[in-house]
């Protein structure tokens, strides 16, 4: 039983845990959900996102990401040992929709990093930006995140804005290759917490990096573009680095290269963070 009491801080506004407690409280309540169907679609997707939250405060706190691995496989277990009709089951899915119900009806929310915020907009009224980060580098401006009318299916897309008035031919997005290595090249290698390391401190060697080319280049429209901006150039890129975006350590970073003519390059760097949190969040638009 005390697995599913522990479980009921999983709730918005009732949790005082530690990171990784919080984590592994909605990993239970996730794991549950999958075996037994306790959760309408809009539920489980509110639940999926504030996991993926949970997880990246308790990286960001400090915590190895080989002991949130090993505290899922545990409640993985736990969930597997239990009887979906117990009672302890009923009593903590019920506690879960009475909290995440409100939480589902959210449409706008800001992830916090330790460098930069995401923003999340589920509805889009003002533009078609549904999850953005915006940085400078030098005297340029980037907005990179997702974007589209229909926020489920937004694609990824990169926004530069030039202060010289240069025009890119191409872009590249940045970032580590998880097939070389397992974990992220951290200034600390996991050790405390990151807040402060800037963020091309975050990246992996050259060696270590997987490069997706943008797919497609044109003029940004006016629902990309800051009110006031008159120009600046979009590069969508597929939707393969889209997921494994959202697989990476949140303390890290990407990078977003665009391409002149006469061999210059000019890169923009991106905090990692909540963007997984914040791609789940999204998916409740089609719930």
């Amino acid at each position: 039983m005390g697995v599913w009491i522990a479980a009921l801080a999983a709730v918005p506004g009732l949790a005082r845990s530690q990171p990784e407690d919080l984590f592994y409280e909605r990993t239970v309540m996730t794991a549950a959900d999958a075996r037994c169907g306790l959760f309408a679609p809009a539920i489980g997707a509110a639940l999926a996102a504030s996991t993926a939250q949970a997880r990246g405060a308790a990286l960001r706190a400090g915590r190895p990401e080989a002991d949130l691995r090993a505290l899922e496989r545990t409640a993985r277990a736990k969930v597997a040992a239990v009887s979906c009709a117990s009672p302890d089951i009923a009593l903590a899915a019920g506690r879960v929709k009475t909290a995440f119900s409100g939480f589902a009806r959210i449409t706008r929310l800001t992830y916090p990093g330790d460098v930069a915020p995401w923003l999340a907009d589920r509805e889009g009224r003002v533009s078609s930006w549904r999850l953005i980060q915006e940085t400078r580098f030098g005297a340029d401006r980037m907005a990179f995140g997702l974007a589209g009318r229909d926020a489920p299916a937004a694609a990824l897309i990169a926004v530069g804005r030039f202060a010289d008035g240069q025009e890119p031919y191409a872009a590249r997005l940045l970032f580590r290759d998880t097939g070389r290595s397992s974990q992220a090249y951290l200034d600390r290698w996991g050790a405390g917490s990151t807040a402060g390391l800037p963020l091309d401190r975050r990246m992996p060697p050259r060696g270590a990096l997987k490069a997706y080319a943008a797919q497609a280049r044109s003029p940004a429209g006016e629902d990309l573009l800051p009110k006031g901006v008159k120009a600046g150039w979009a590069f969508r890129f597929p939707e393969a680095a889209q997921r494994e975006l959202a697989g990476l350590d949140p303390r890290e970073a990407v990078a977003v290269e665009f391409l002149f003519q006469g061999d210059v390059t000019r890169r923009a760097y991106v905090e990692v963070g909540d963007f997984a949190a914040g791609r789940a969040f999204l998916q409740m638009a089609s719930r």
